[in-house]
């Protein structure tokens, strides 16, 4: 007989997803290191190369700070990025001439501006301190790189799905357990409780509790995670109301095992399956909640970077001649969210014992 792995691994689909998700949490540990733009949120601003396209590239005179920036750990550096040590100028044209190195600034399409810099300004030859740069998904109005703040976005978005997801089992699973197995008042109340907040839309919900722990990182994830828990109290009711019954759950109370024991060690680990299949759902769920919350502006908030927060900032791009800006983090939430439920509809079917 199959085991449940051999069955997942035979699903392409649900493998490839798992790849996807699997590259995207490589990404977010690591996106200090891959972003081209490591700096702390990817927030360096060049305005004047604002609104470029897709695979264009500028040069730069790098000129060194005037108060370098304290070194940062490794550590440091994964978790908040690091700050430059110098200073991007972009220009078009560089020279050296006697003591001092004359720039053209860059300003605008056709517009420059000469600058004369002392040679003794730069610590190495000035030739060192110029290069081009590629900016591959281009870059939003602030002249930012959209491929560094998209890598270091994913971020919000894992993490929203996760948080989301280990809040709404927690109050998901001990709800549902408490009203399926004890029933009467107990299933009363708490089925009373399930139905108030299953009548609220739940981005109105998503709204209210924002409001109320205010805006920020972690409140969004806490307030997207409080309001997606009804689904799995209602799944784990369900299944503790058949389950209970059992002879296995009879077996367990004659021996005088604790309702506790009965329901953590014998009964909700009989669960596993469809509870999973509807935590890679939430998951998925709560990260299209965030990217919506941070489109309206009371998600994560800037210059923090969030996929939703770049489709907001850019998506009047759309109509012009550059959408990419837009659309980029659009794909890219549309790729996670697939992936997150073909890995749960893979779980599915490699649990179903009756194929």
């Amino acid at each position: 007989m199959l085991t449940t792995w051999q069955k997942f691994s035979r699903q392409k689909l649900a493998v490839a997803g798992t790849g996807v998700i699997a590259v995207a949490v490589f990404i977010a540990l690591f996106a200090y290191w891959l972003a081209p733009d490591p700096t702390p949120d990817a927030n360096r601003m060049i305005v004047e190369i604002g609104g470029r396209k897709p695979g264009s590239e500028q040069l730069f005179l790098l000129l060194p700070k005037a108060v370098p920036p304290v070194a940062v750990s490794w550590w440091e550096r994964t978790w908040n990025g690091r700050p430059d040590d110098v200073n991007y100028i972009p220009i078009t044209a560089y020279r050296k001439a006697g003591d001092s190195v004359i720039v053209d600034r860059y300003i605008d399409e056709g517009i420059s501006d000469r600058l004369a810099i002392p040679v003794s300004t730069f610590p190495k030859p000035a030739e060192e301190f110029v290069e081009t740069r590629h900016f591959w998904l281009g870059t939003d109005k602030y002249g930012r790189d959209i491929l560094s703040r998209l890598l270091v976005g994913i971020r919000a978005s894992l993490l929203v799905g996760a948080i989301a997801m280990l809040i709404s089992l927690t109050i998901g699973l001990m709800l549902g357990a408490l009203a399926g197995y004890y029933g009467g008042r107990w299933d009363d109340a708490i089925m009373w409780f399930i139905n108030v907040i299953w009548s609220i839309p739940t981005l109105l919900l998503v709204f209210a509790i924002t409001f109320l722990l205010g805006k920020g990182f972690w409140q969004v994830f806490v307030a997207v995670g409080l309001t997606m828990w009804v689904n799995v109290a209602r799944l784990v009711r369900g299944q503790m109301m058949q389950v209970k019954k059992m002879e296995y759950v009879e077996a367990a109370r004659v021996l005088g095992y604790s309702d506790r024991r009965i329901i953590l060690k014998h009964i909700l680990p009989n669960m596993f399956g469809p509870v999973m299949v509807l935590a890679a759902s939430n998951f998925a769920s709560a990260m299209v909640i965030e990217a919506g919350l941070s489109f309206l502006g009371v998600g994560v908030q800037p210059p923090q970077p969030s996929w939703g927060g770049m489709i907001r900032e850019n998506y009047n791009f759309i109509i012009t001649n550059n959408p990419m800006l837009a659309l980029v983090p659009g794909i890219a939430i549309m790729l996670l969210v697939l992936s997150f439920n073909l890995v749960g509809n893979g779980i599915r079917d490699a649990l179903d014992v009756k194929s």
